[in-house]
């Protein structure tokens, strides 16, 4: 009997067993898919009107990466659902947009794809709701280096203002030294991108060559379809060298209304978002000769990991990246290493895991890019000026910024406004 007793007791835990066990293998698809709950990341940009290129340069280096890390298993097992909204280019719209891509859909982290004018206001919705923001766009320098504006749970995955004047003033006194190019003038942009850049940029021209005078200023506003009256002014004056820091669709429009005027045959001209696809493929007659800080261009960093991201870029989207393409797809990568350091997809934990975070990058100066920890900024990527030609590779040779003297003159810069 007591044997007996014992198997009968046997048979049940055996039952038992099965039965827990059936039940664990039913409960497991379960479990599964609660860990595989998507991620959503909310993404306010321009999809419309004169510079919808922005935006779907923008989404298109998002998407790119995106179905990469997705295919990895996602950020910590979630795979990314992105969540794309239109601000038509209207700030109050972009601060709507995301509020809304937070409180009504749900999303947890934010790619705010704005121009400067937008990115301000995105920042404040990002303050006020404590969630994680990645500014892609905007490179308006006080954003990251003014300490009021500063937030924990913002950061810059795009280059920005004061690192391009700083690198193309220098490259600049040199064809002003080798030209005796003394007398200048600028056209840029009426809002904050195109104030601080041009302001910054003749800062450093000056400091790297003294004796440079700035004669007169234009400042078309943003998305200003006719460029006569600022075009007729800079001929009336006659500078020997012109900055501008146009971009888009205003650069491209200023381009081929001065092509009418033979204005880039009467006055050497730096036009510092130049060399970008979005604009060297779309002028129609490309002049030869302007001087650009690269953008995105698939020749510089001259490496095979650059080339090879732009061709699987072109081959997806049938058309070029763009620098906002670039600068997006930093995003999705930066996330995806700091979800991956902290072994969680929370906000809060990888944005702690962001700073100070270096990866390896095609667009990297020497093949990593940073978000330095002091200003949650991105710095090391490729930077450099050259001049163009009408057809590919359309900037042939690109002289590269020293990123030591970067650093040296940004930390004075920063220092001087009272951003230390």
């Amino acid at each position: 009997m007591a044997t007996h007793r014992r198997s009968g007791i046997n048979r049940r835990a055996v039952i038992k067993g099965a039965t827990a066990t059936a039940i664990g293998i039913m409960a497991a698809p379960m479990i599964s898919r609660a860990q595989a709950k998507p991620i959503k990341i909310g993404m306010p940009t321009i999809l419309s009107g004169r510079v919808a290129q922005l935006g779907t340069s923008s989404r298109n280096g998002v998407m790119l990466e995106v179905d990469k890390v997705n295919a990895a298993g996602g950020l910590a097992g979630r795979p990314i659902e992105m969540v794309i909204r239109d601000s038509k280019g209207q700030p109050q719209e972009a601060a709507r947009v995301a509020r809304e891509l937070v409180n009504s859909d749900g999303c947890e982290i934010l790619i705010d794809a704005e121009a400067s004018s937008g990115a301000f206001a995105v920042h404040e919705v990002a303050r006020d709701l404590k969630v994680l923001c990645l500014h892609t766009n905007s490179e308006t320098s006080s954003l990251t280096a003014d300490p009021k504006q500063r937030i924990a749970n913002a950061f810059r995955t795009c280059r920005q203002g004061i690192h391009d004047s700083i690198v193309g003033g220098a490259y600049a006194a040199k064809v002003a030294n080798a030209k005796k190019l003394a007398k200048w003038m600028t056209c840029s942009p009426d809002y904050a991108y195109g104030r601080d850049t041009t302001a910054q940029f003749v800062e450093y021209l000056k400091h790297f060559k003294s004796d440079v005078e700035v004669v007169s200023e234009a400042w078309p506003k943003l998305f200003q379809p006719d460029y006569t009256e600022v075009i007729t002014k800079i001929l009336q004056t006659k500078p020997q060298a012109l900055y501008s820091c146009l971009w888009g669709g205003d650069l491209t429009s200023f381009i081929e209304q001065g092509n009418i005027y033979a204005l880039f045959t009467q006055t050497e001209t730096f036009a510092v978002n130049m060399a970008d696809y979005t604009a060297l493929t779309v002028v129609k007659n490309l002049p030869k000769g302007i001087h650009s800080g690269n953008r995105y261009i698939k020749t510089f960093p001259t490496t095979p990991q650059n080339a090879s991201w732009a061709d699987a870029y072109r081959a997806k989207f049938n058309e070029y990246p763009t620098n906002w393409s670039w600068q997006n797809a930093t995003a999705i990568n930066f996330l995806a290493a700091a979800a991956k350091k902290a072994n969680t997809a929370d906000g809060a934990k990888i944005a702690e895991a962001l700073r100070g975070l270096t990866i390896d990058s095609p667009f990297g100066s020497n093949g990593k890019l940073t978000i330095r920890a002091e200003d949650q900024t991105l710095v090391g990527y490729a930077i450099g000026w050259g001049t163009t030609i009408p057809t590919e590779p359309y900037v042939p040779a690109v002289t590269a910024g020293d990123w030591k003297q970067i650093f040296e003159l940004e930390t004075a810069w920063k220092k001087k406004n009272g951003y230390l």
